[in-house]
């Protein structure tokens, strides 16, 4: 498969070089473009400050224009937290998308999106700040409405960025399990 890989809002540290160096070693090609073009963060709400300066609409530009020369290929999008949230907003509005991958996090959904039997597979944390039961109804209903075909993942009593093993949130059992789950993802599509 050839994936294309969003950072978090900590930025493109490690761990997401980390992730792609697992998804190469399973034989799939992986981009990891940084939308924030060289920064990372130690802290959550210092990304959240430079993601607000920045806008989304300029890191949605910066993600389009990465995957660009290889959505022709059939991408599966995948993201950690906010690149989940990036990789779900380009895999739906991408007719040749082949997958979505999203671990950490989800966006709101047009309207308008309609997808073709879209495979997307979900990993969150339960309980999750950032994903609330709530929001994750509501989030699965409206994929549904728009023709994906989504399975869903909770970990609980893992942190939100539970993969990341530099973060405070980690949770070996919980990434490991993930990561499991995800490749089988893969392979299947």
């Amino acid at each position: 498969m050839n994936i294309m890989l969003f950072h978090s809002t900590y930025g493109l540290r490690p761990a997401v070089r980390a992730a792609a160096d697992r998804l190469r070693a399973a034989g799939h090609e992986v981009w990891t473009p940084d939308l924030f073009e060289g920064r990372t963060f130690e802290t959550v709400e210092e990304g959240m400050a430079f993601n607000d300066e920045t806008g989304k609409d300029e890191l949605l530009k910066r993600a389009v224009l990465a995957a660009a020369p290889y959505s022709e290929r059939g991408l599966v999008y995948a993201g950690f937290s906010l690149g989940a949230s990036v990789a779900q907003t380009l895999a739906l509005g991408d007719e040749k998308a082949v997958g979505l991958l999203l671990l950490h996090g989800t966006s709101d959904i047009a309207e308008s999106a309609s997808v073709d039997e879209l495979p997307v597979q979900l990993h969150v944390a339960e309980p999750d700040q950032f994903e609330t039961d709530d929001w994750l109804s509501a989030w699965y209903l409206q994929m549904q409405r728009t023709g994906a075909d989504v399975e869903i993942y909770r970990y609980a009593g893992a942190g939100h960025l539970y993969t990341d093993p530099d973060l405070p949130d980690y949770d070996a059992e919980a990434a490991e399990a993930t990561w499991k789950v995800a490749l089988g993802f893969l392979d299947s599509l």
